[in-house]
């Protein structure tokens, strides 16, 4: 190469490097949306909104939810994916719409990995195994004891075919070697509604619904699904202390963009969204939702959908879990 065309080469870098720097300082320019692919009042409606209102104020620009439910979080996931790819469209995804989703559909119009870019990981809650106050069991170690008396007699609800309550339940079946019996409902409220009444035995819920029920002594609760102790529920053990090490199962948050997006912006967004995660008044609004506060690099987040997704997949063919 001449010494001019590495000079022209080296202006053209120069410029494009000039304009990526400037395209981040600059942005936004108007008004950002987060998707999320469940009702308002979700649990990723509430994160949204707590995380993206400090974010909006940090960006210098408000940020709007775009609540698209339907489809088992199918809809909405689609509408991100295929979202122009120029910063202003967001998307709350979680560990249905980049974990058991992919597990469960053979078919979905869009790819869970190549169709998104990660910006980082959020927030993170595990499951509370708990049973009805009739059952004779105070701890794990009684309750697979007791299903192993009874194989086919217990049974445990979910909020659906499919969902998270429900892969908790098949793994708690796999590694404990006991036979119960799934009973899907049509949401996470009427399922711990049929808990409470004592139409079935036990169920796998969230820290935000569980504990006031728990504190109530409306059910009992055992254990909690993730591989750490609850911060809102210290004293009661994880399935992993009861001796089924391999069990970890948490309901989690992460912002992600559209294929495409600039790198600069998703580090933008990365850096601004770290620092709100600081904020205290955040983590207490989080943490009053049972939620705990996670962050990550863009690369660390990607990381763990790639885990995620494998993971449930693993235990949808192992169970036979397959979308209605």
């Amino acid at each position: 190469m001449s010494p001019l065309n590495r000079c022209a080469s080296t202006a053209l870098l120069c410029c494009a490097a000039l304009s990526v720097s400037a395209l981040a300082q600059n942005y936004p320019t108007k008004p950002v949306r987060i998707i999320i692919a469940q009702a308002p009042g979700s649990a990723t409606d509430v994160i949204s909104r707590v995380v993206g209102n400090r974010l909006g104020e940090a960006l210098g620009q408000s940020i709007v939810i775009d609540a698209r439910p339907g489809a088992g979080g199918v809809l909405g996931t689609d509408i991100a994916a295929h979202s122009p790819a120029d910063g202003y469209t967001l998307f709350m995804g979680n560990n249905s719409t980049h974990g058991s989703n992919p597990a469960l559909y053979s078919k979905l119009p869009y790819d869970a990995i190549r169709d998104f870019v990660p910006i980082i990981y959020v927030a993170a809650t595990p499951y509370v195994l708990s049973v009805h106050p009739s059952m004779p069991v105070k701890t794990l170690k009684e309750l697979i004891a007791f299903a192993k008396s009874k194989p086919g007699e217990i049974n445990y609800a979910s909020a659906g075919n499919g969902s998270t309550h429900h892969f908790s339940g098949e793994l708690l079946k796999a590694l404990a070697g006991i036979n119960i019996v799934h009973v899907p409902y049509k949401g996470s409220t009427p399922a711990l509604g049929a808990l409470v009444a004592g139409e079935v035995s036990m169920m796998f819920s969230n820290v935000a619904d569980t504990k006031p029920l728990f504190q109530g002594g409306r059910i009992r609760s055992i254990a909690v699904t993730s591989q750490k102790r609850a911060n809102a529920l210290p004293d009661v053990p994880t399935i992993a202390e009861a001796g089924l090490k391999d069990f970890d199962v948490t309901s989690w948050f992460g912002l992600l963009a559209p294929a495409g997006t600039p790198a600069a912006i998703i580090t933008r967004v990365n850096a601004e969204t770290v620092k709100v995660l600081l904020r205290a008044d955040v983590k207490a609004a989080l943490n009053a939702q049972g939620l705990e506060v996670i962050s990550s690099t863009p690369e660390q987040f990607g990381n763990h959908i790639k885990t995620e997704i494998a993971r449930m997949t693993k235990i949808a063919q192992s169970a036979g879990i397959k979308a209605d």
